[in-house]
């Protein structure tokens, strides 16, 4: 891929976390690359260490994480590329890139916002942290963009507390934080944990129009297939720790060729089959991050594994971005 393509490169990335004497790691060797102007789909069971890769991102680990090895290449539309591994997390450099250019939205919104502070205040912190503006003009700015996510009365609410607002309208005060600098990449840690359907649909709604309207680009970390189908461009599916396929939207749906990827789609409903289809659970759970199977740790759960699965299996590449992590291909299916 051009490198005027990719806002961020992720390179090799190990992060492991001290749990008594034990290391255990969380993601394990994870390479991907984030098209400008796209959505790509972060996607896997609970555990597989998706989250753990965005806070690694932004360097926001509690203190019993750690970043062993890797880069991450982020490309702004104007200025240098920079390595953020390359900046502590005091660098002034990292925090001018991070809430500014680069952006995320927590997985919780009714933890994510402080009790004691009003909203309006939260949100004019942030941009008062990176640009020079006066308080006045950053409240113009909150109360705009409460407005265009459709939060009523927006010039009073900006007023009140995180208590007095639903789950929906919570999330919808972190994606104005999130967006109120005009990010050039938006992170969303499962944006929709803990709402219900309908508020989903209209958060995930909100996200694509402001995407299109915005022309960020998104990276939507989830398990739900069903979400990546929806709004995702691009896909990465994750393992325990490891990318085992990436690859298009359609490389990924139409012509899947890992088996934790075909048993996660096996898995998910299909609106109008009714009866006509079984839903297939992924057999077994998955394994304890500190004492992984050799090899493929999907191996234990594989209705395809054999010998060589104790082996690391090779990265392929299967035509243009479709790339798979496994021996077996699935043309033996």
């Amino acid at each position: 891929m051009n490198n005027a393509d990719c806002v961020l490169s992720i390179e090799n990335l190990r992060t492991s976390f001290t749990v008594g004497k034990r290391s255990v790691k969380a993601v394990d060797g994870v390479s991907l690359e984030v098209r400008r102007g796209t959505t790509l789909g972060l996607v896997g069971e609970s555990g597989c260490g998706k989250s753990v890769t965005a806070h690694s991102i932004m360097q926001l680990l509690p203190r019993a994480g750690s970043i062993q090895s890797g880069r991450i290449i982020f490309r702004p539309g104007e200025g240098e590329a920079a390595d953020l591994l390359s900046y502590k997390k005091t660098d002034r450099r990292l925090r001018a890139i991070r809430g500014k250019k680069i952006s995320m939205i927590f997985q919780d919104p009714m933890s994510s916002l402080n009790p004691v502070y009003r909203i309006g205040d939260q949100i004019i912190e942030n941009i008062r942290t990176h640009e020079r503006v006066s308080s006045g003009e950053a409240r113009k700015r909150v109360v705009h963009m409460l407005e265009t996510l459709s939060i009523p009365r927006a010039a009073e609410r900006i007023n009140d507390y995180p208590h007095q607002f639903s789950g929906g309208m919570k999330q919808r005060v972190m994606i104005a934080m999130g967006l109120i600098c005009n990010p050039e990449l938006l992170i969303a840690d499962e944006p929709t944990t803990a709402l219900d359907v309908t508020i989903q649909a209209q958060i995930l709604e909100l996200i694509q129009n402001l995407h299109r309207t915005l022309n960020f680009t998104v990276i939507l970390i989830t398990h739900n297939m069903g979400i990546v189908a929806d709004i995702a461009d691009d896909v990465a599916v994750m393992y325990m720790g490891k990318i085992v396929e990436s690859g298009s939207k359609e490389d990924i749906f139409l012509r899947p060729s890992h088996p934790y990827t075909q048993a996660l789609l096996r898995s998910v409903p299909v609106l109008g089959n009714g009866g006509k289809k079984t839903l297939e659970p992924i057999r077994g759970n998955t394994p304890d991050p500190s004492d992984l199977p050799p090899g493929c740790a999907f191996a234990p759960r594989c209705d395809y594994a054999r010998e060589d699965c104790s082996r690391p299996p090779p990265e392929k590449n299967l035509g243009d971005r479709h790339k798979v992590r496994c021996h077996y291909r699935g043309e033996d299916k």
